[in-house]
């Protein structure tokens, strides 16, 4: 029986590249690439939708994504006028909005402060970090593990202790 399962298995395709976030950062071209956190992220996205807002485009915010105890901002456009592109970056836009950690642009650029004095750090994780907002250094070495040898666990856990800070959880 063990055959004929292998039989209908498809064989794993082999990545291309030699992009890896493991021990080591093998991230090819991207490697000095600037990263955003998706709070970062989310304030671009948001600042592209005012602007076409802003160009006249035809949208129609709503204020609920389904769930009833939590309420989003998303935009439809116009049936005719949207297109894939569009629909993408509305799609993002929700992800973000749940996703990103933080909302107001003091803090998000509080936190864009605090990593970027963290020269030891890549780009990649520093953004990794403003995202994940680790409750410890273990688990910030564990999601991270390129981590390991930069930044001892002291120094690690004070970051993420001040960028915790930062967090408002009603937001």
């Amino acid at each position: 029986m063990a055959s004929a399962l292998s039989l209908t298995s498809r064989q794993r395709e082999k990545p291309i590249g030699d992009e890896e976030a493991g021990i080591e950062l093998k991230l090819g071209e991207f490697q000095t690439v600037p990263t955003l956190t998706l709070s970062e992220a989310r304030v671009l996205i948001n600042a592209v939708m005012d602007h076409r807002k802003q160009q006249g485009r035809k949208v129609m915010e709503t204020e609920s994504d389904g769930f009833p105890h939590r309420k989003t901002k998303s935009i439809e456009f116009d049936a005719q006028s949207i297109s894939l592109s569009c629909r993408t970056l509305i799609k993002t836009q929700d992800y973000l909005d749940v996703f990103a950690r933080f909302k107001q642009k003091e803090n998000i650029e509080a936190v864009e402060r605090m990593l970027t004095s963290k020269t030891e750090l890549e780009l990649f994780e520093r953004s990794q970090l403003g995202s994940l907002c680790c409750e410890s250094a273990e688990e910030a070495k564990t999601l991270i593990p390129s981590l390991a040898n930069k930044i001892s666990d002291p120094d690690l856990q004070e970051l993420l202790d001040d960028i915790t800070k930062l967090r408002n959880f009603v937001e």
